[in-house]
Formats: C-alpha cells, structure tokens, sequence
C-alpha cells in the first residue's frame, strides 16, 4: 500500500539509478523497429544547470519517453561542449585569483589546466541532467573534446579545404578586444543605443571647399583612405576625383564615386575605413585602396594612429572630438540611436577589424555526391543553397513554421563563416607552415615534414576553430562519422532537434549546412524551438534583477515532476514562457494529488486480483547475448508489456469514464505528435483532477462492483502510462506498487479502443454531472449553509428513469435529504428554479 505522502527525496534517487541500472535509457538496433533519434544540445561542460536547460531536458525527455513506449527504438544521445571562449574565460578568472594569466603559464599548462577544470565540472552537469530525469543513453555519451569527435572536426575541415571550400584570407571580421578573438555574425548580438552622429569638416585640397561627413564612430577616422560620394548625386559629383585632407593625420586622401553611398542618409559624404568597417572594406576592394588598420587587438590605438597611439578606443573618440573642436572642424554633433554589435559572450562592444582569418566560403560551388538525397537535381551547389533548399522542400519542418521566414532571411544574406579563433582552448586548426619556403600545409595527421623542401622547420596555426564549427557536426559524428557505424546508419537523420529559438543560426543552421556537406543528407527531420523563460511580471531573468530562479533548488523543494510540468504548461512554441516558484508549488500539489488519487483506488481495489508483488530484480538471469551487452535488470528495456486486462463495462458510470479515456487517449497522444506539450499536460492535469477525481471516484463511491474496481484500476493505469513522460517518477513509484515486476518505462504506450467509446454512456453521464452542477451552484449563490441537506425535486419525461438510478450519487454529491424524480409533477410554488437539457429542476 502506498504511504499516506509521497516525499520526492525518498525515491527520485533511487528510481532514476534502478532505470539506468536496468538499461531501460539503451535502445537496440533493431531492424524490425522504427527509430526514433534526438540528440541532446550539449550544455558547457563547465556549466551548471539552469532553467533553459531544464525547460530543454523536460521537453526532450517527455518525448523520447513517449516514442520508447510506443515501440520505437528510441536514442536520446547525451553530451557536453567544451564551449571554447566560455570555458577559457572561467578558467582565466581562476587563474586572476592566483595572480597569474594564461600567457605567463604557457599555452601547454594552461591546457592542462582547462581539462582539469572541465573534468571536474562536467560530472556536476551530468548529474544535474540526472536530477531532472532525463532518460538519456549514458552509454553513448559524448564530449566535443572525445578522440573520435577530434577526428570528425580535422576530417571535415581537411574535406571542405581540398573541395575550396575553406580559405585563409585578410578580410573584416568581428573582433571582441575582451576576449581577443574573431567572432561570427551570429555571434553578434546587436543592442540599440543612443549615441551620436559627428559631422566633421573634411577640407578639399588647394579649396576653401569641405566635405561633411558623418559617423558615429569618430575614431576610425584616424585609418580613413578615401571619401566617397555617390556618382549620381548632384550636389557633390563635381568632387570626385579632387583630394581631401584627412583631419587631424593631415593625410591626402581621394573623394571616390560609388553607389552604395545612401543619398538620403548621413551628409551625401561617406567616410571610407576599409580596416573598420565591413561595408567600407567591400568598397576598398573596389577601388585598390590602402587598408590601415589603427587598433591592437585589445582596443587600444597603435602607432598607425599617431598622435593617438595608447589610448583606448573610447579614450581616442573623446580627444578626437576635442582636438576636432580645437580645430574648428567639428560641424555638430547630433543625437542617434544606432544598433552596436556586442560580444555575446561578454558583452563588449565588438569592433570591426581586418584580420587574416580561415573562413568557410557559402557561395562557391562544390560537386555534392548523393544530391537526390536532399531532393536536389543539381550535384554542383553551394553550402548556402543546399541548407535552404532543405527548409523550402520540406526536407525539415520547423515548428513553429513561422521561423521559416527568419531562416530564409539569414540564410539568403549569409556571408563567409569565419572559423578561427585567437584562443588556446578549442580545435586546433589542423594546418601548418613551413618557416623555409612558406608552404601551407593542410593534414589529417600531424605534419613533421615540409611537402615542398621536406624542411623540418614547420609551425602549427595557433588558432583554434569555432566552436560552432565542431558543434555542426554533433549529430553525426557522436553516431561514429567518419566511419560508417551502425548507429549512423540506422540513427541519423535524427528524428527531432528540440533547442531555443535564440540558437536558430549559431547552432541549427550550422548542423544543416555540415551534415548535407559531409553525408548529403539532413541532420535531422523537425526542428522544435522553444522561447525563453521570463519572471511573474514578464521580464527577462538576469542577476541585475535578482528574478533568477535555481531549478536544482527547486527540485529539492518541491521535486522535480513539479518543476517540469511548471517548465512546459502554459507554453507555446517559439513563445516565452514565464516561470516562477507559486507555479511549481501548485504542480507539487498536483503530484500530491495524483499520489493521493492513486492512494484511493489501490485500497478500494485491494481485493481484486493484481499481479504478484515482487521487486523488480536487478541481477536477473538473461541470455548470454542480453547479458553480454547489458544489465537490462531482467526487464526487457523498450519491450511491450501487456495491460492489465481492459474492462468490458456494462454499467452506464463505467462506460463513460472508459469512453472518455479513449478521447483523452486520442487527444494527448496528437498533442505530442503536434509538439503540444502544454495542451496535452493541461488535457492530463483537467482529466486527473476534473473527470477522475472530482466526479468519477466520487460517484464510484457508491459502488463496490468487482467491475468497478477493474474500471478504476483500468483507468488509473491509463493515466499513469499518459503522465509518465511529463511526471516520470511519481508516476513510476505508483507503478512499482501496483507491478511491482516490471518498470512504467518500459511498459506500452496506451491505443485507443473504439469499441469502448460509447456515445450513450457520455450523453447519461453528462446530464446527470450538469444537474449536480446546477444545484450546487444554485445552493452557492442562495448562501445555504454547505452542511446542511436540502430537497430538490427534478421532473424529466424522459429522462427520469436515468435520473432516478443515480438518485442516491445526486444526493451524495449535492448534498442532498431528498431527492423527488417524476416524468410530471406539480411545479412547486417559491422554489428556485433551473432548467438543464429540457429537464427541470427546482429547490424549494
């Protein structure tokens, strides 16, 4: 018998161990099964737990579980990232604790230092995965850092640079002067600020003539190489070609026609700085001019700068200003709000710089394999055509479809992924130079010999590759790429990529573009994207506000069936949701609900027949082949166990409650088909608080039918089986009590039985809950005293034979002394008086 509470401390531990112990999380390759694959986001392995994780574990585990009792073969497949520029920043600050810095210890020690960190850290993440009970294939688990995912990046890499479609080349990238690396557009997280537009007098050469030019960046004017005016612009044509004096460098420099100078916007005069702008550097190429590049890596001005050399950035924009004053050169400053580009990982303002970087080219052409893979009728296409054609010919649905659009956009207007990073921890590009003769040495293996002059003298790339770059290729090579695995033949494309809507294009759009590269076929077949969770009052968490919330602290309050259903219920795809701690207790109760429902029913139904009761056993005989691979406990994991026997109910309160499990059968089971998570929980939560407990068991109360008992045996199974993969362990634990031989995980997804959905029976029972619900409402409203009994007469022509066999359950439930059923009778003088399908009702 179950205990009178249900403590989530006493048994989350214990259930999860007997799962992973019994290999219930292992799926087969089984060819007679459909499977079912998702690999998991890997969170930094130096990371904790928190919310956006567990929304994401929450909404993964649910469907794994309900895909593994439904029969398939079902893999989540775990892992961590070694989140390169997140982890080298933690480790740095340690390192700032003890005085010292990354560049005084030496780029091996450091490393040394990093995997001690990342090892210590990335058990606490895996056991936090454990806490939320994700049923995740720990014997398939994998790191970015794994030996054969190490191989996976140099082989790709090495493939895309021998098909050209990797580069090295000096062009503008993103530069972040905090964490001194490159970074990719994505990578850029684009904040409105208010800020300035500077209209500065640049005077022509032997004129009393200027050029007024605004920007908003004063600073990189220092490395200006031209002025350009739009050809077809009347007011300033007539300069083209003439000389201005750059301010302040007293540099000659050209006025110069193009047309990507906006008319309508800034003075008609652009500024061109082909080091520090990227548009400026595309029209730097096409007039040959000089590039100056006036930064350090760190933001501050170099001698190229002159008299400015040393100051920071925002130090520089400051006397720029004021030495412009001086001059008399500064026309105005007038206000501007403009979007600046910021690091997205440390929030510094990222400043535009010429670099020579390794980058991926999206735009050329390469001879693709197995192009009818992805439904291409074409073998000669770019890395950016394939990824769209996979959205456009419905290769990938993405969910909601109204990211579509976004994904197109992006990837219509994607330009060169640059790949390198000036970081020591990370993928080393596999790539080295010969310091004799200047050879590029591009290899799988490391290179001791110079292919050209077979010098010795070589030198690796000290960059590093984005970690985006190693992360595209998750699904397929955690399955064994490049080899040809079983498991990448029998689990990829993955079934589902379940991920924030935030990483559409850091992440998902870079696993399209690398698996139909690499393999010529999707990554995966849906895309289901989550929002963001938000405070009580809508806004975003963040430790300024102090609105965070622990969800490992919340776990231990209120246990984690109550976190995930508080996670999901309320969501909608591609929506924010919003998450707070009265929300989680509330679901605590519902879980002390369903705890106490089933309480209810095993002791009504203690003296029908249940299977015998044993534990399950964790050291079982098995066959040499099962015992080989794995200690399945003794339960076949991924199995079908039979039901306990469906009723064949012949009494009208029975038929209902069976006929209404099957249209909530039907309805939750395409709720999680639609990715409705939240309408198939609420459909859950409503059911087992509303139909089961409110009405059915109360109205059973008064029946002590075998048959009865069977129905709400039947009944609770049921929804145990549909609840297991929002609330797996409490309902596991309940499970264990009433089979206690074998496991709720491993048990069969509930089917729909037609034969038991009885329209009748729904009609009967309908009419006699809305009565009940008349006279308990009319009673509310009328302020009669809850305890005391009160007489209602009810006159239906045909419907009182009905009404009068559930006479005693109206009374029981109304709170009735009498209840008066006639097919006519006089209608009674001041009584209160209702009326429910052509039936009348009155309370004297």
């Amino acid at each position: 018998m179950l205990p009178p509470s249900y403590e989530h401390k006493k048994y989350e531990d214990t259930i999860y161990q007997k799962w992973e112990k019994a290999g219930a999380f292992t799926p087969d390759i089984d060819p007679k099964k459909k499977p079912f694959t998702i690999s998991m986001p890997p969170p930094n392995a130096t990371g904790t737990l928190h919310l956006g994780h567990a929304v994401m574990l929450a909404l993964e585990d649910i469907m794994i579980r309900q895909k593994r009792m439904q029969g398939y073969s079902a893999l989540w497949l775990p892992g961590t990232d070694h989140a390169a520029i997140a982890t080298q920043n933690k480790v740095e600050k340690v390192l700032a604790e003890e005085g010292i810095t990354r560049k005084q210890l030496g780029r091996e020690l450091f490393l040394e230092r990093v995997k001690e960190y990342v090892a210590q850290s990335q058990d606490t993440i895996r056991q936090q995965i454990r806490k939320m009970g994700s049923s995740c294939d720990w014997t398939r688990e994998r790191y970015t850092f794994d030996d054969d995912l190490n191989k996976a990046v140099t082989e790709i890499f090495v493939r895309m640079y021998e098909d050209k479609l990797i580069y090295r080349g000096y062009r503008i990238v993103n530069w972040c002067p905090r964490c001194q690396s490159t970074l990719a557009d994505d990578e850029v997280e684009h904040e409105e600020i208010e800020g300035n537009f500077y209209h500065i007098a640049y005077p022509l050469k032997n004129s009393s003539d200027v050029l007024i030019v605004a920007t908003t960046r004063p600073e990189t004017m220092l490395g200006d190489t031209a002025v350009a005016i739009n050809p077809n612009d009347k007011r300033f044509a007539k300069y083209i070609g003439q000389t201005v004096i750059l301010p302040l460098m007293e540099r000659e420099i050209p006025v110069i026609g193009d047309e990507y100078v906006d008319m309508e916007t800034g003075t008609g005069a652009l500024k061109v700085t082909p080091a520090h702008d990227s548009n400026d550097f595309e029209i730097g190429k096409r007039h040959n001019l000089e590039t100056i590049n006036v930064m350090h890596e760190d933001g501050t001005i170099n001698k190229k700068g002159g008299n400015y050399n040393g100051l920071n950035r925002f130090e520089a924009r400051k006397q720029v200003i004021a030495d412009l004053k001086t001059k008399g050169l500064l026309i105005k400053i007038k206000p501007h709000l403009h979007s600046v580009g910021h690091c997205y990982r440390c929030n510094t303002v990222i400043e535009p710089m010429t670099s020579d970087q390794w980058f991926i080219d999206v735009n050329k052409k390469f001879k693709m394999k197995n192009p009818e893979k992805i439904g291409l009728k074409k073998s000669e296409v770019t890395l950016k055509e394939a990824a769209i054609h996979v959205i456009k010919n419905n290769n990938i649905e993405i969910v909601p479809d109204r990211f579509n659009k976004t994904y197109f956009h992006w990837m219509e207007n994607l330009r060169d992924w640059c790949i390198s990073r000036q970081i020591w921890w990370g993928h080393r590009i596999p790539v080295w130079y010969c310091n004799d003769c200047d050879k590029i040495i591009v290899s799988r293996e490391k290179t001791e010999k110079c292919s050209k002059c077979q010098s010795s003298n070589l030198r690796q790339d000290e960059d590093t590759l984005d970690t985006w770059f190693s992360s595209g290729l998750w699904t397929f090579s955690t399955l064994g790429w490049p080899k040809k695995t079983k498991d990448l033949e029998y689990f990829h494309p993955t079934s589902v990529m379940e991920t924030g809507y935030d990483i559409l294009f850091f992440w998902v759009a870079r696993m399209i573009i690398m698996s139909t590269y690499a393999l010529n076929e999707i990554p995966f077949e849906k895309v289901y994207l989550h929002g963001m969770l938000r405070d009580k009052e809508g806004r975003k968490m963040s430790k300024s506000l102090g609105n965070g919330i622990d969800p490992l602290e919340m776990i231990e309050k209120y246990g984690t069936d109550a976190l995930r259903m508080a996670l999901f219920i309320g969501s909608t795809p591609g929506n924010d949701t919003k998450i707070f701690e009265e929300k989680i207790e509330g679901f605590r109760n519902f879980v002390n609900k369903i705890w106490n429902i089933s309480r209810f029913v095993l002791s009504k139904s203690e003296e029908t027949s249940l299977p015998d009761k044993g534990e399950v056993p964790l050291e079982g005989d098995m066959s040499c082949e099962a015992s080989a691979k794995k200690d399945t406990g003794g339960v076949k994991p991924q199995g079908n166990h039979s039901p306990t026997t469906i009723p064949k109910p012949t009494e009208p309160l029975n038929q209902w409650i069976t006929s209404e499990v099957q249209h909530l059968i039907k309805n939750v089971t395409k709720g999680l088909d639609e990715f409705k998570f939240s309408e198939a929980g609420q459909m859950l939560y409503d059911f087992m608080w509303g139909e089961f407990a409110d009405w059915y068991l109360e109205m059973s109360k008064k029946s002590d039918s075998d048959a009865t008992k069977q129905t709400l045996l039947y009944v609770l199974e049921t929804l145990l089986k549909l609840l297991h993969p929002f609330m797996p362990f409490v309902t596991e634990q309940i499970w264990s009590e009433m089979h206690p031989k074998e496991m709720l995980i491993t048990t069969s997804w509930p089917e729909t039985n037609k034969s038991l959905i009885n329209q009748e029976a729904e009609t009967k029972l309908s009419l006699i809950k809305n009565i009940i619900q008349e006279i308990r409402s009319k009673r509310a409203e009328s302020k009669v005293n809850p305890v005391k009994k009160i007489t209602a007469i009810v006159i239906s022509t045909d419907k009182h034979k009905l009404i009068s066999e559930f006479s005693e359950t109206i009374k029981f439930l109304a709170n009735l002394e009498k209840l008066e059923v006639s097919a006519s009778a006089k209608k009674p003088e001041n009584a209160v008086a209702m009326f429910v399908n052509k039936t009348e009702i009155y309370l004297p």
